[in-house]
């Protein structure tokens, strides 16, 4: 399956596309780096008004810098700071309107005005992390939060 031409018009139409060809993209045999490398590819191809996105990786109690689309970014992260940081201590979602007012926010591309964080969960122990940021305050709501976590689904089903 290829990637359409033109994307559908609407928010939940474009993650319905995403969803529905963003498996045949993503292999069980491969390495996690080039599933994450795929998956970050078609999500900067469907969603709009982003300014980058991409993964994190847990690795020695520290999360790294993944595969990602858009301007270089932090390379480490502790557990427990900036929105990555609290989404992978918690393990949930977090949905942030305007990056300003989040307490301890690190700011790595300074266009950024809100994010979402989804973590990435594999027999309960975090994996990862998908960042989205974008240069508009309140781009994500809760339909961004009800795909992107089908679309880590789906990324967790690979990689098992």
């Amino acid at each position: 399956m290829f990637i359409p031409v033109e994307k559908a018009t609407t928010k939940e139409a474009q993650y319905k596309q995403l969803l529905e060809i963003l498996p045949f993209y993503l292999n069980d045999t491969d390495p996690w780096y080039t599933t994450l490398s795929n998956a970050s590819a078609m999500l900067d191809y469907f969603m709009d008004d982003i300014n980058w996105v991409g993964f994190y990786k847990l690795e020695n109690d520290k999360l790294y810098l993944a595969p990602f689309a858009g301007l270089p970014a932090c390379t480490e992260i502790m557990i427990g700071r900036g929105v990555c940081g609290v989404s992978a201590k918690n393990k949930e979602t977090i949905l942030v309107q305007d990056v300003h007012a989040f307490e301890g926010h690190i700011a790595c591309d300074s266009r950024s005005e809100s994010e979402i964080v989804v973590p990435i969960v594999i027999d309960n122990n975090l994996f990862g992390l998908l960042d989205i940021d974008a240069p508009l305050k309140n781009r994500f709501d809760e339909t961004d939060k009800h795909y992107l976590e089908a679309v880590v689904r789906v990324i967790v089903d690979k990689l098992s």
